[in-house]
């Protein structure tokens, strides 16, 4: 069974899920950050793969990604980082990125090397469902990696349901239509909150953009098995000197 899978059957709410970006704040960063990580209580770990224009991301992951770029990281570079790291880290890892650079390195080479290093999942904004069914749904179920799909206030209930079976893991619940990062209400997203989980849905769902404390944390687990932050995250270290201390801390304020 996928780690993503195994976490959602023995864990039901309160998954606390933590973006961070490959090579940041420095270049041989991503492993000690990963390993902070799961030792202070996040639960899965959302990987970005750094790239020159990520349009879902707002500008403090975008700044990240930059500095990270600018370090030397690549996907080259990251799965050599990930090799072996499966040794001390159990918890579930996705990789959230953008179409462009895997079609670059090679979708089935991305997705091997993905399953090789002990990677669980994909995320792929902008990788339409349509396409992701005709074109590559049988190599990823081929390398065992599930990817996961967004839905926002304004797709559909058809639509969600759609995704929803289509999908692998869990729903990625987009609290707004704006980039992440920007400061969101979660009282007024509580109408689209309580429509996802009215429709019932088979995978579970996990919310994020805007989620960045405990009080937020803590709004999107009344509506949904866990939450995702990211822009937070990345601020509680982008000048860190001190990754474990920093990363605990940040870890205890959301989860106390």
């Amino acid at each position: 069974m996928n780690r993503i899978d195994q976490l959602f059957a023995a864990k039901k709410e309160r998954i606390l899920n933590i973006y961070c970006t490959a090579g940041f704040p420095a270049l041989e960063d991503t492993l000690p950050v990963m390993t902070a990580l799961q030792a202070h209580g996040a639960d899965m770990i959302e990987l970005g793969m750094p790239f020159s224009d990520p349009l879902a991301d707002g500008p403090v992951i975008q700044d990240s990604s930059t500095r990270a770029l600018q370090n030397g990281m690549s996907i080259k570079k990251l799965f050599e980082q990930l090799k072996g790291f499966r040794k001390n880290i159990q918890v579930p890892v996705i990789l959230m990125g953008y179409l462009n650079p895997v079609l670059q390195f090679g979708v089935e080479a991305f997705l091997q090397q993905c399953a090789e290093t002990g990677v669980d999942g994909i995320i792929l904004p902008d990788l339409p469902m349509a396409e992701y069914e005709q074109d590559y749904k049988p190599l990823f179920e081929k390398y065992g990696l599930h990817l996961i799909f967004l839905v926002t206030p304004e797709t559909s209930d058809a639509r969600i349901r759609q995704i929803d079976a289509v999908s692998n893991g869990f729903v990625y619940a987009v609290s707004s239509s704006s980039t992440t990062g920007k400061d969101k209400d979660m009282k007024g997203q509580q109408a689209y909150f309580e429509r996802l989980k009215k429709l019932q849905l088979q995978h579970p769902v996990l919310i994020g953009f805007g989620i960045k404390d405990k009080a937020t944390f803590d709004a999107a687990c009344a509506y949904s098995n866990g939450a995702i932050i990211g822009t937070a995250f990345i601020k509680a270290v982008e000048n860190s000197q001190a990754l474990d201390k920093d990363i605990q801390q940040f870890i205890q304020t959301v989860l106390s």
